[in-house]
């Protein structure tokens, strides 16, 4: 039977994916996925995803809490499987923040000996951060709950941290109104993100996918893209479908 919804899964706030403005979700996956939903006939449903752990919203979808996971998500091995991935949407990458009066001299990851490293837990910049830390180029990470992310730029001034570490395209929006944070380092990493699906749900995947392709081919993905990511990052809409 032909589902009447599309419950989406979303890790709030994390902008400009998803945020809330005028008490009415909005970004680039909202309105994607409201696109989509419209596509395939169905009413659009957010279902806010509120764990510490980033990689705790996958479980959602075995529970059956939301049928599909839009939330800037990279798709990595190990979350391949947790959940089955639809095509890949943009490409992205890591980028560093700190408060340039504290340390002006911090211009790229390599200038983070002595330093702490802030990141969300399950965010895909814990493991680059744990990396430089394992080979001596940062002194430690500060792992902070995924909700806790206006905790950790707030501590890039206080000193509860020295950097911080996210995708480029959030850092950007986060800093807008944040004269004192600077973002000093992008592309640190190469990154595919795109929507999932509970493992073995091959109708809705190959559903999102036709849709995706006919918003890719209409121009309407490339619009999305430059409407809401394309805030001081390198994104390469032009790949995004290529993975």
């Amino acid at each position: 039977m032909q589902r009447s919804e599309l419950a989406v899964g979303a890790a709030m706030p994390d902008p400009p994916f998803e945020l809330m403005l005028g008490g009415k979700p909005v970004g680039f996956d909202i309105e994607l996925t409201q696109l989509i939903a419209a596509r395939l006939g169905r009413t659009w449903r957010l279902v806010r995803y509120d764990g510490s752990d980033f990689n705790g919203i996958f479980a959602g979808l075995e529970s059956g809490s939301y049928d599909c996971v839009a939330s800037g998500t990279t798709i990595t091995p190990e979350r391949r499987r947790l959940a089955d991935f639809c095509d890949p949407y943009v490409v992205s990458g890591q980028s560093l923040v700190v408060d340039a009066g504290r340390h002006p001299d911090v211009r790229s990851i390599a200038n983070l000996g002595g330093l702490t490293i802030g990141v969300q837990q399950g965010n895909t910049s814990q493991p680059v951060a744990d990396r430089l830390v394992a080979e001596g180029k940062a002194a430690r990470v500060k792992v902070y709950a995924y909700g806790e992310i206006e905790r950790a730029l707030a501590d890039l001034t206080t000193g509860g941290c020295d950097a911080f570490m996210k995708l480029a395209p959030v850092t950007a929006w986060l800093v807008r109104d944040r004269p004192r944070l600077k973002v000093v380092e992008t592309g640190i990493t190469r990154e595919v993100l795109g929507m999932c699906v509970r493992c073995g749900d091959h109708a809705l995947r190959g559903a999102i996918n036709e849709s995706q392709r006919s918003l890719l081919e209409d121009g309407t993905l490339p619009r999305l893209v430059t409407k809401w990511l394309g805030l001081g990052a390198a994104w390469r809409p032009q790949d995004s479908l290529r993975g």
